[in-house]
Order: structure tokens, then C-alpha cells, then sequence
């Protein structure tokens, strides 16, 4: 019988939990040929999330836990997850039940079909903001014109691996990480399952507009370097534009004299490459901040507690027991 992680990351989901066990449960408990084992990690809610988690555990023996020392975000608790899994297929899913846990099922036939990943992929966006949804089409398109990487439009994060895919991801060990690319990133076959966005019906979102933009930012930024590209050309734009102003500003004072400068005109060219300027300083400075980043070698989570056994932390890592990852 061959053993399947849910890697379940959890951020002030003290509503959600209970439902979530409770139907998962039920589509997973007719499945008499796979083991499962459900793996939530704590990101350092603030709420009772690590309480109704021990009280999962100790009524549930499928049931473990990672809690952090403090809120590190989605993407290290998915690391985290992973890292800490050992089953020889790993499912990643919210606990919104904004991930259906009916369609495990068909990840599961897709996987028998001899993929390695069979991931979710949203055919509509209902429920959400339409300046949410544009926003996210347009990362897509940008995302996929700038990078290397094609990522499916509306693609999710619910999804099942095989080990040899999880160990290829844990293999990029990068703090800055961004999840959506790095699957996309280390290949492997995937089938893409379509299904109906499902509006979250308890609790309430913790992603925000800002957090959103910045997420798709350093999404871009980690998988690209166009932006770099991007003011490398319009820099070598400018210069021939000012070469060329230079020129006929030239041929215009020694052809008729010296001619007062418009106002206007001296504004507009100021404002407009010390605009240029800004922007190209930020896109620099988010690479810079990637490099800072990476350079400092910090953890990229620290584990507070865990009901995870020493066996089981040691299957899963060897003699690697380490806390801070």
C-alpha cells in the first residue's frame, strides 16, 4: 500500500479546520488502496489554530503537525511541508476547502496514468473581484512573456507529486521562493485538472491586494531577467534620442543663433527621464533584494514544535533533525 502526505498550510484557519478534516476525511476514507496522512502546518497564527490542530492530532492518529516560531509565510510552510513529508506521493492543499478534497479521486487516476504531478487548474474565477481577477490574468501573460517558464493560466497550488518530484523541489533550496514557478521549473509530466472556483464560505482571506502584487512581483523577478533587459533597452532609447536632440540642437544654433529654451519643453524631458531613472532604479533594487537576500543564508522557516515522532523526522531526513530549515 503505498502512503500519501497532505501537506496542509494553515495561517489563522481555527474556523476552517474541523470542516475541512471532516470532508476530507470523507472522500479519503472509501479509498482502501493508498494510506493517508494529513501533515498541517502552522504559520504562526495568532488565532487557535495550533490548539484545534492538538486536538485533531490527539483524536486522529493520521493527524501531525508543524508549528513555526512565528509566521514565515505560505511558501515556507509549503517547504516546510514537503521537507518534512516521506510518503511516496505528496498532495498540497489549502484548508479553505477552497481546494476541493473531492477531486483527489481523479489527481489519484492521473497519477496511475503514469504522471508525476496531476495539478488543479481553474476554468472560472465567480466569487472574485474583477479587478482581482484582471490583475491575475495579467501576471499570467506577463509572467509567461518574461520568463522561461509557461505556467497554465489560473493555475493553483492544489496538486499531487510524486517523490522524485517533491525531492527535486526541496533540492532548490532558495529563500525567496515562489512556488507556482519552481513546480513549472523542475518539469516532470503534469495533468492538468479543470474544475470550478469555489467561493470560501468560512473564515476569511489573509492574502491582500499589496501582498498579492508583491507575491506576483518576486514571482517574475525569481524566474526572469527581462526587467533587466527591459531598462538595459530603454536606457540605450534615451541616448539616442538625447544624441540625436544634441545633434539638431546643434545644427539649429549655428544655422540661426542661439535660441531661448522652452520651459515646457526642459520639464517635460526632466520629469521624464528622472521618472525613467526611479523606475530603473527599483527593478534593479528588486534583484539586489533577492541577492541580499539569498546572501544572508537565514532559515527559511524555524519549528517551534511538532507531534512528529524523532523516527519519523529521521525517516524523513535522514540524521538531518535540525529544526531551522
Amino acid at each position: 500500500m503505498k502512503k500519501i502526505d497532505i501537506v496542509v498550510p494553515c495561517y489563522n484557519e481555527q474556523e476552517v479546520l474541523h470542516a475541512f478534516y471532516t470532508e476530507a476525511a470523507r472522500v479519503l476514507d472509501p479509498i482502501s488502496h493508498y494510506s493517508f496522512r494529513f501533515l498541517f502546518v502552522d504559520d504562526g497564527s495568532h488565532d487557535n489554530t495550533i490548539v484545534i490542530l492538538k486536538e485533531l492530532a490527539a483524536a486522529h492518529d493520521n493527524v501531525k503537525y508543524l508549528s513555526f516560531s512565528r509566521n514565515f509565510g505560505k511558501e515556507a510552510a509549503m517547504y516546510a511541508g514537503l521537507k518534512y513529508s516521506s510518503a511516496d506521493y505528496v498532495i498540497v492543499m489549502d484548508a479553505d476547502l477552497q481546494h476541493p478534497p473531492a477531486m483527489i479521486p481523479d489527481m489519484l487516476a492521473g497519477i496511475e496514468e503514469g504522471y508525476d504531478c496531476c495539478a488543479a487548474m481553474r476554468v472560472s474565477r465567480e466569487g472574485e473581484s474583477r479587478i482581482r481577477s484582471f490583475f491575475s490574468q495579467t501576471f499570467y501573460k506577463l509572467s509567461n512573456r518574461m520568463t522561461d517558464i509557461r505556467m497554465p493560466q489560473n493555475a493553483v497550488d492544489f496538486r499531487i507529486m510524486s517523490r522524485n518530484m517533491v525531492n527535486s523541489i526541496l533540492s532548490l533550496s532558495e529563500v525567496e521562493r515562489f512556488s507556482k514557478g519552481i513546480f513549472t521549473w523542475v518539469g516532470f509530466s503534469t495533468k492538468w485538472i479543470p474544475y470550478e472556483n469555489v467561493e470560501r464560505t468560512l473564515g476569511t482571506t489573509k492574502w491582500s491586494f499589496w501582498g498579492l502584487f508583491k507575491y506576483a512581483v518576486g514571482g517574475i523577478t525569481s524566474f526572469s531577467i527581462a526587467p533587466l533587459r527591459l531598462v538595459s533597452g530603454m536606457g540605450f532609447v534615451i541616448f539616442l534620442f538625447a544624441c540625436l536632440y544634441i545633434l539638431a540642437t546643434l545644427i539649429q544654433t549655428l544655422l540661426f543663433g542661439v535660441d531661448v529654451p522652452g520651459y515646457v519643453t526642459t520639464l517635460c524631458a526632466v520629469l521624464f527621464l528622472g521618472g525613467i531613472v526611479e523606475l530603473s532604479v527599483g527593478i534593479i533594487g528588486e534583484y539586489v533584494a533577492h541577492i541580499y537576500m539569498e546572501a544572508k543564508d537565514r532559515p527559511i522557516f524555524i519549528l517551534r514544535q511538532t507531534n512528529l515522532s524523532t523516527q519519523e523526522e529521521e525517516s524523513a531526513h535522514g540524521n538531518d533533525t535540525d529544526p531551522v530549515c
